[in-house]
Parts: C-alpha cells; sequence; structure tokens
C-alpha cells in the first residue's frame, strides 16, 4: 500500500522532470521514503525532511537514513529549521539543479501532524504563492488509481530484486505493545511502515 501511493503521487501526479529539485516532507515515513527513491531513480535532485519535537539522537537518525540509506540529496530536521522557507531556499541552492519556479505540482498524500491534534487544523498560511506560482495541489486515494496496479509491479519488482530501492519497517513486538506502537505513530517516532508483530511461528 505504502509503495502503490507513492508510485501513484509521484509518477501521476508530479509527473517527474528529470533534473528538477523535489521536497518529500515527512521523508522518514512509509511513503515518504519512496517517493524519495522514485525521484532518484526519475533522474531528480531530493530533499528531504523529518523530524519531531524532540531533538534527540533519534531524530538524528531519521535524517541520517534519508541520505545514506535512501539515497536522497540532502535532508534536515525541520522542527530545529526556525525559517522553513529559508532551509528550503538553501536546499534549493546546494543542489545546482534545473529550478521550475513556476506551474509544478504539489501532492497531498496525507496529514499524519494533524490527525491527533485536539486543536483547530492548521490551515496552508502562504496560499497566495500558489497563485503567484500556478502551483497546481491536488489530493488523492489510492483505491481510486488500482487500475494502475499491473504498471506499478512492472516497475517496481524490478527494482526491489535489483535491489535498486529499499524499505525500512518499524516493528513492535507482541499485541501488548499496540498502545505504545499507536502513540509513537503520532508523535513521530516511528521509522517506515509501523507494524504489530502478534506472534511469531
Amino acid at each position: 500500500m505504502p509503495a502503490m501511493t507513492a508510485y501513484v503521487g509521484f509518477f501521476k501526479f508530479c509527473y517527474p522532470i528529470k533534473g528538477e529539485t523535489v521536497y518529500v516532507s515527512t521523508a522518514s515515513g512509509a511513503v515518504g521514503q519512496l517517493v524519495g527513491q522514485f525521484a532518484k531513480i526519475a533522474g531528480c535532485y531530493v530533499v528531504g525532511s523529518a523530524g519531531n519535537k524532540e531533538k534527540s539522537a533519534f531524530t538524528l537518525m531519521k535524517v541520517d537514513l534519508l541520505k545514506n540509506k535512501f539515497g536522497f540529496d540532502e535532508a534536515f530536521n525541520y522542527k530545529e529549521e526556525q525559517d522553513y522557507n529559508a532551509a528550503l531556499k538553501r536546499e534549493d541552492a546546494r543542489s545546482g539543479a534545473k529550478q521550475h519556479e513556476t506551474q509544478r505540482p504539489c501532492c497531498a498524500l496525507g496529514m499524519i501532524s494533524q490527525y491527533n491534534s485536539l486543536e483547530q487544523p492548521e490551515g496552508v498560511h502562504n496560499l497566495i504563492n500558489a497563485i503567484v506560482k500556478r502551483v497546481r495541489m491536488e489530493g488523492f486515494f489510492t483505491s481510486d488509481h488500482y487500475h494502475l496496479y499491473p504498471k506499478f509491479l512492472e516497475m517496481v519488482v524490478p527494482l526491489i530484486k535489483e535491489e535498486k530501492i529499499t524499505y525500512v519497517e518499524d516493528i513492535a513486538e507482541g499485541i501488548e505493545s499496540a498502545p505504545g506502537a499507536l502513540f509513537g505513530l503520532y508523535s513521530g517516532r516511528n521509522v517506515g511502515k509501523l507494524l504489530v508483530l502478534v506472534a511469531r511461528e
């Protein structure tokens, strides 16, 4: 499911252009880590962000994984950035990649940071940029695009066999670990797909 979501979101809705910069938020998640790898395969310069509110070794590990395991060109902990826009401009300047300032898509795959919020969900504060840069923002459900599944398998299966893409799963052992695992999911403490292993045969 995460791989299919990444495939549909990136290739159907983002129509990547070789040489451009691709930014992936929540990049250490199950979908984000694959979007970044698909972008690299498409010849893009890839910048990812990850992090949580705790400035810990775990957060550093998440950022390190993006570059050293998933092959992102640059990665940063967005929780440590005082000026988010400045951070993105900094990474753009490092890339030296061909920039497409206007008419590029923004694909919304999920809102994990909002799911457990007890406060009013945050709105888009800089929506004027969507007008100025002619941005097309689009959300989708993967289930609407299962007709692409054969093409997805045709592309992804050889990449897995050739070890050109990889993934990380976060496995919690035992049903008793489920509540803690769920809490960790909504507080940014997992890397990749979070699974609860009920029992080993």
